[in-house]
């Protein structure tokens, strides 16, 4: 998908825009409008957003966006989107541990 919307920037002669301060701000507001899309919603509604056609397809393009500015921000910077994913997955699985939710009785077994 990268190399695709690369291909699409070029054949367009849009490289000279994509510059990472650029990028950034139109990730920003592209993400801007899928939240407008929640505001005024309630929890129930928002909830039930992708059962309405026209609703889902406005949250799906938006979606897209966003994940096109974030790939091509990737691109232009040099991000492994996926590594750097993961390893911020494990920075958090580190800093923000899961609660025991069997908790083990004086003899190390656990009370399942």
């Amino acid at each position: 998908m990268q190399r695709r919307l690369a291909e699409f920037a070029v054949a367009r002669d849009w490289g000279q825009y994509h510059t990472p301060k650029n990028l950034a701000a139109a990730l920003s507001v592209e993400a801007g409008e899928l939240v407008e899309i929640f505001q005024w919603l309630t929890p129930e509604q928002s909830a039930r957003v992708m059962a309405d056609p026209e609703s889902a397809a406005r949250v799906e393009d938006e979606v897209a966006d966003v994940l096109a500015y974030l790939l091509q921000f990737c691109e232009v910077l040099g991000v492994d989107a996926l590594a750097a994913l993961a390893a911020k997955i494990e920075r958090n699985e580190k800093r923000f541990p899961a609660p025991n939710r069997f908790p083990t009785l004086g003899n190390g077994h656990s009370m399942e």
